[in-house]
């Protein structure tokens, strides 16, 4: 009886630790509640401070304290370290804030990030800047970007703001047009790039905001959206009638913000205004996002006509980054490969794109381009992104800050019905009319007779 007791026991530890296991590798998040988090609580609270001394944050206590802790303990004197707030536990990890010691920066806590995750057993740690003296540490538990699962808390962030990614810190990546105007995407064939398209195109089909394509790629990119767009080039030759109409529209956006501003003495300070952001609500015309697929498709020419052509597009699309954010037009560029071997125009095109999202290449040369005048570090990070991780990117802006993001999947079907059932919310805009895509009706599904025949019977 004992013996079998034994091996009960024995066989239980052994099914405990292997599904411990397989809930790690199968459902990290599930593993991080049941065993990773209290683990990892119980690591920092009984090393903190031997943790802190060894990485060099701890400093010698003030002269009073040192007498304090003399007079009344006789203890020896140790090195403090900073003052730790509460713990609060999350779904992906931790978060913890450290009141710094006198004479410290953020940037010695960030310097012992990679110390600290080996010390506590965590995936990553990230630091923060709260406030003067103040900083905080998000602990992740595990790899959130192996199964992307954006965060369950609503996002209400307001007009032109969609949440469009997860970052590697557990937080969301917002695309916020106000903030960032104009952004350069950048992937290789299946990098996910188009993915990233579907997810923001979608995330705006809900607000009323005009949405307009240019897809050389006959339409195959921006077509199964067609009924949340406002305007959709299919080739060179409609992008060419499509961007003067834009430059147009902004030049007369221009006119009525201009009007504004002719105000007379004694005019509330709330009517004065320098972009369409600052018009009554019955007078601001709706924003309009451009999406641009394989921008590249606009400069490549074989004849000198094509040449005069492609000049003339590239002086609007440039035009229009340097002058659209006061009149509300915003630009989404996308392509596979973008620089000065392109033509006249592409460089000082790519530096009105504040924003930058580079997913993997088939080339150094194109990390470089996209991220290379942002922080050294960011295309060797875009480089080293693997082929069997689509939707994985570096993002970053013109400030120098990037981070690592992966977009969540999204079908075509799903992404198609979304914006079908947001057509309702299109703008009216007179001026792109000519260019609203043609969608067909969807054929309704006969649904029979409302009551079943029966029988005649003698």
């Amino acid at each position: 009886m004992t013996d079998l007791t034994t091996v009960a026991e024995l066989g239980g530890a052994l099914a405990a630790i292997g599904g411990a296991a397989y809930a790690r590798h199968a459902h990290p998040a599930a593993y991080w509640s049941t065993v990773g988090l209290p683990v990892s609580v119980a690591r920092l609270l009984a090393s903190y401070s031997s943790t802190m001394d060894a990485c060099g944050l701890t400093v010698e206590p003030s002269r009073w304290r040192a007498l304090a802790v003399k007079a009344i303990t006789r203890r020896e004197i140790r090195p403090v370290p900073p003052r730790r707030g509460l713990i609060r536990p999350t779904s992906t990890g931790l978060r913890i804030r450290l009141r710094l010691a006198p004479g410290q920066e953020p940037a010695d806590v960030a310097a012992s990030a990679e110390r600290l995750r080996h010390a506590w057993g965590v995936h990553a740690v990230y630091v923060r800047d709260v406030k003067p003296g103040v900083v905080e540490l998000r602990l992740v538990g595990f790899d959130v970007l192996r199964k992307v699962r954006m965060p369950r808390r609503r996002f209400d962030g307001g007009l032109l703001r969609v949440p469009v990614a997860l970052r590697e810190d557990a937080t969301a990546f917002v695309r916020d047009y106000r903030a960032v105007p104009h952004e350069l995407v950048l992937g290789a064939t299946l990098s996910g790039k188009s993915m990233y398209l579907r997810n923001l195109l979608t995330g705006l089909a809900a607000q009323p905001v005009v949405l307009a394509g240019i897809d050389c790629k006959r339409g195959v990119e921006l077509a199964p959206f067609a009924a949340r767009l406002s305007a959709l080039a299919t080739d060179q030759n409609q992008a060419a009638e499509l961007l003067p109409v834009l430059v147009k529209e902004m030049e007369d956006r221009y006119d009525l913000i201009k009007s504004r501003q002719g105000f007379a003495p004694g005019t509330p300070d709330e009517l004065i205004t320098s972009d369409i952001w600052g018009l009554p609500d019955c007078e601001r015309p709706a924003p309009i996002v451009l999406f641009i697929d394989e921008v590249a498709e606009l400069f490549l020419v074989a004849t000198r006509k094509q040449e005069q052509r492609r000049d003339e597009m590239v002086t609007q699309l440039i035009r229009l980054a340097q002058l659209g954010r006061a009149a509300g037009i915003y630009l989404e560029v996308c392509g596979q490969r973008f620089g000065a071997e392109l033509g006249k125009g592409a460089t000082m095109l790519r530096a009105q794109l504040t924003g930058r999202v580079c997913h993997r290449v088939n080339d150094e040369a194109s990390a470089k381009m996209a991220l290379g005048d942002i922080a050294p570090e960011a295309p060797f990070a875009a480089c080293a992104i693997a082929a069997e991780r689509p939707g994985l990117a570096v993002a970053g802006d013109t400030s120098g800050g990037w981070s690592r993001i992966r977009t969540p999947y999204l079908s075509l079907s799903d992404a198609a019905a979304t914006c079908r059932e947001s057509a309702h919310l299109t703008p009216d805009v007179p001026a792109l009319a000519p260019f609203r895509p043609y969608v067909p009706p969807v054929p309704v599904k006969d649904s029979g007779p409302v009551t079943s025949p029966y029988p005649v019977t003698e």
